[in-house]
């Protein structure tokens, strides 16, 4: 009879241990606003001190378009795009580069930035892309040389497009 007290007794500690050990959990909600506002701030100073002829598109993109292209491929997600790139921080820091050798992604493997603002030239076209982190990597920091939160500047030539 005692080790039966003894089982229960050490089933209830058990059981006291692991209800102890959960804490509550607090779900924090991410609100993009405030940092949308202050890559945009940021981007429209940068574009200023640079003297970059920049626009801005209803996403909140700056793109300067240094040749159109010629075409008229309508884009997908699925549409295969080939490129010459080169990608910066804001403080001029190279973080990824094609290296003059062009690369294919599909569209819809890109980050929203491009798939945005790809749509904007055709083969042959070069833009400039400056993309607040919401459309880039937002919160996550995809390696050591791109921090969480960071404006990406891109220019890009498209060399090739099929659907």
């Amino acid at each position: 009879m005692m080790l039966k007290y003894r089982h229960i007794l050490f089933l209830v500690c058990i059981v006291s241990f692991f209800a102890a050990c959960k804490k509550d959990e607090v779900v924090e909600t991410y609100d993009p606003e405030p940092q949308f506002r202050a890559d945009t701030t940021a981007i429209r100073a940068f574009i200023k001190t640079n003297n970059i002829p920049a626009l801005k598109d209803s996403y909140g993109i700056f793109y300067q378009i240094l040749e159109p292209g010629t075409g008229s491929v309508t884009y997908t997600t699925a549409t295969k795009i080939t490129a010459e790139y080169e990608g910066k921080l804001l403080n001029g820091t190279v973080f990824d580069s094609s290296k003059g050798t062009p690369v294919s992604f599909t569209l819809g493997g890109v980050i929203p930035g491009w798939q945005i603002g790809i749509q904007k030239i055709q083969k042959g076209g070069k833009i400039r892309l400056i993309i607040p982190s919401y459309y880039a990597y937002g919160t996550r920091s995809p390696s050591s040389s791109v921090p969480a939160n960071s404006i990406l500047d891109f220019n890009i030539t498209l060399t090739d497009v099929t659907n």
